[in-house]
């Protein structure tokens, strides 16, 4: 498939995935799981940025287990509750109390039932009776008493809706506080908030007694079972009733009136309620009508003191003095624990308590209508970015999604914290996600067709690094005929014809195998490709498929290790009982046609040329001169820094242009010292030899012969010398050796 169809499918794919997001966020197309994942970023940004410490403005007095014990089970009597309200207004002089318990049962006092039975049945007349009766009974009525604790005070009474979709719809208990406000107050704007169907609320005596109260129950639980926001306001028979946190603050100030604070709609453009309004505080809500709350810690982020202590008068005055008092449970009888974001057990009262302080410190996260729309425009940038991104490197592409994650991140953090944004972020980093995912995906398996199809044509001459290097880089290399500078090498087992003919079918294929294997191997080390085997000869060449500047350099290094490494083999050669063996080498750097080529029945990837036919006779001429490697001039000039032996100036056979050859003896700089002086030495031999001065020619090739026996080439010159003093050379001679032998 073309690359422009390849980056079509992959832009597409990654379109499609970000318009999924897009029609998410937007409300078109929920994705449940995405949600829940939001719920997830929602409670990591919470927990990871919890203020901490603890509030003392709120205090919690606490029907604990302790108090139940040695106050007895609840519901305590009202004479021990009146001390309660007593004890904290008149002793520890608090500034305001909330009750997080409904009082919808008047209290049954037995004794009260006695006397109130013989007052009006068989003691009616008596008088006395009556008087003393009539003074009893105001002792006795505990809720009378309590009521009347509750007057010119700042005490806010707690009860609970039921909603349309809740069973016990249909209760009418006890009397609701004052409304906050009428549902006309909204005028056009579509309400948001629920509407009640009935409620379990306080005695009428109590409620009328005390300054405010509130519902403390909230439905909106979010699916994983967590409460993370409240509700504000409820709807009831035309009225707004308000939340319990609600109520204190507004007792506190004075009972403000509601506002309203409207802002365009996403979708429809219509005015949405975005946030409460008392006094001088605004409560942000989402569009169900409940504020997010505004957790600082776990259980303990507000002072907890025992219900028994207060009564006892054992608590620090100075720790509820001016305070906000809420009572409540955390008894596990009571069933007031709830599953929050910070702890999974947490009581009812101070979640409570976290909404009052939440907007007393402006603290509450809101989500107004534009963070959709920001969210889209961020979703559709990610998908553009995310999509080109893909288009690149792997590892580019992995830096690029990685500070694209930190971007969303950060700038998500910068609002959670500072602009008090509750931002989506799920779905930025699952689209970031997925798309690395789609394109690392796809990338691998059109990579690994592509390998598949480059090891089918290409994993019989070059090393597996090179097939993945080639898949990679798919513009690099290409499978048609082209000219390029190369590097070929040909290789070939001195007297191989002769020795076979001593060996048996199998021991010679065992040989071929133990000779070819580590010869083939440093060939692939040093980036080459194998052409061919022909029996014992080896045809590679270097810059191609994937192209070498070093191409020279590496062919040389590749001849030098294949003769270190048979001359390291020649013990285990002479252990399985097979001779001795030397090999030639002959290299050539030059133009080259590279490509498949063949026939209809068969192609191979090989290379052509002058080139190419020059480095073989150069394998030949290696026999020539006793030498196991033999490179041309335009090789040796490729690799300047190489240290080389002159062999001769020669005109093979086929070829009419002389060459000068040259055996590579390793990096000049590491060449010894003695060695220095030899090449000095030959090269002044050689000059002699070429200038016709054949007795000082013939004197230093000497000299060199006797230093160097080892050394067939000096013996090989004498020879040359001697034959040319008995058949001079015509004045035209050039010093040039020309073979009539391949």
């Amino acid at each position: 498939m073309p690359r422009g169809i390849h980056i079509l499918l992959r832009t597409g794919l990654s379109l499609g995935i970000t318009l999924a997001l897009i029609l998410h966020v937007s409300g078109y197309f929920p994705l449940p799981l995405l949600s829940q994942l939001e719920l997830f970023a929602y409670d990591a940004r919470l927990r990871l940025t919890l203020p901490g410490g603890v509030d003392p403005r709120i205090v919690i007095v606490d029907i604990d287990e302790t108090s139940l014990l040695r106050e007895g089970q609840w519901p305590w009597p009202r004479q021990r509750l009146t001390q309660l309200v007593d004890t904290l207004f008149s002793y520890y002089q608090i500034r305001l109390l909330a009750f997080d318990i409904v009082f919808a049962e008047a209290e049954r006092n037995p004794m009260l039932t006695a006397l109130d039975h013989l007052a009006q049945g068989a003691l009616r007349e008596d008088a006395p009776f009556q008087q003393h009766w009539t003074q009893l009974r105001s002792q006795l009525a505990g809720d009378d008493r309590l009521a009347a604790s509750f007057r010119d005070r700042a005490v806010v009474m707690g009860y609970y809706f039921a909603m349309l979709d809740q069973q016990g719809g249909d209760l009418r208990v006890g009397q609701l506080p004052p409304a906050a406000a009428p549902l006309t107050v909204l005028g056009g704007i579509p309400n948001p908030f629920a509407t009640a169907a009935g409620y379990s609320a306080n005695l009428p005596l109590l409620q009328a007694s005390a300054a405010s109260g509130g519902f403390f129950n909230s439905t909106l639980v979010d699916p994983d079972g967590l409460f993370r926001r409240l509700p504000l306001l409820v709807g009831y028979d035309g009225q707004f009733y308000e939340h319990f946190s609600l109520a204190v603050v507004r007792t506190l100030l004075g009972h403000p009136p509601l506002e309203f604070v409207t802002a365009p709609g996403y979708q429809d453009g219509g005015q949405r309620v975005e946030a409460v309004r008392i006094g001088v505080f605004d409560i942000p809500i989402d569009a169900q009508g409940a504020a997010l709350a505004p957790y600082r810690g776990p259980q303990g982020s507000f002072p907890y003191i025992p219900a028994h202590a207060v009564l006892d008068r054992q608590a620090d005055p100075q720790a509820l003095a001016g305070t906000i008092v809420l009572v409540g449970a955390t008894a596990a009888g009571l069933m007031d624990l709830r599953a929050t974001p910070v702890q999974n057990i947490y009581p009812g009262v101070e979640v409570n308590a976290t909404l009052i302080a939440g907007i007393l410190d402006q603290r509450i996260k809101s989500r107004p209508a534009f963070t959709t729309g920001l969210e889209v425009a961020l979703l559709a940038l990610l998908g553009i970015l995310g999509s080109g991104l893909g288009l690149l490197p792997p590892l580019r592409a992995l830096l690029g999604m990685l500070a694209l994650t930190a971007a969303v991140l950060i700038l998500n953090l910068y609002a959670w914290q500072t602009l008090n944004l509750a931002m989506p972020l799920a779905p930025s980093l699952t689209l970031l996600l997925l798309l690395y995912v789609l394109h690392s995906s796809y990338g691998y398996f059109v990579q690994t067709r592509r390998e598949q199809r480059l090891a089918r044509l290409f994993g019989q001459y070059v090393p597996q690094e090179l097939v993945t290097e080639m898949s990679r880089r798919p513009g690099s290399y290409a499978l048609g005929g082209e000219s390029r500078q190369m590097t070929v090498l040909f290789s070939d087992l001195q007297d191989f014809t002769t020795l076979s003919e001593t060996l048996e079918p199998h021991q010679l294929t065992r040989m071929m195998q133990f000779i070819l294997t580590p010869l083939t191997r440093i060939i692939h080390e040093q980036r080459g490709t194998v052409d061919k085997y022909i029996g014992d000869a080896i045809m590679a060449f270097w810059g191609a498929p994937l192209p070498d500047p070093d191409h020279a350099r590496h062919a040389v290094q590749a001849a030098l290790a294949m003769k270190a490494r048979l001359a390291e083999l020649q013990p285990e050669l002479l252990a399985h009982g097979w001779p001795a063996l030397r090999i030639r080498i002959g290299i050539n750097s030059g133009l080259m046609n590279v490509g498949n080529m063949g026939s209809q029945f068969r192609m191979a990837y090989t290379v052509l040329g002058d080139a190419v036919n020059l480095a073989a006779r150069l394998e030949g001429a290696a026999k020539q001169y006793g030498s196991t490697i033999v490179i041309s001039e335009f090789t040796r000039a490729a690799v300047p820094d190489l240290a080389g032996r002159e062999l001769d100036r020669a005109r093979v056979k086929g070829r009419t242009q002389p060459v000068t050859l040259f055996e590579p003896l390793g990096p000049a700089a590491a060449l010894s010292t003695s060695l220095r002086q030899e090449l000095a030495e030959h090269e002044q031999a050689l000059i002699a030899y070429r200038a016709r001065d054949w007795a000082q020619a013939e004197t230093r090739f000497q000299q060199l012969q006797t230093h160097h026996p080892e050394q067939p080439l000096y013996t090989l010159y004498l020879q040359r010398i001697a034959a040319l003093r008995t058949d001079p050379p015509t004045a035209a001679w050039d010093g040039v050796f020309t073979f009539t032998e391949k």
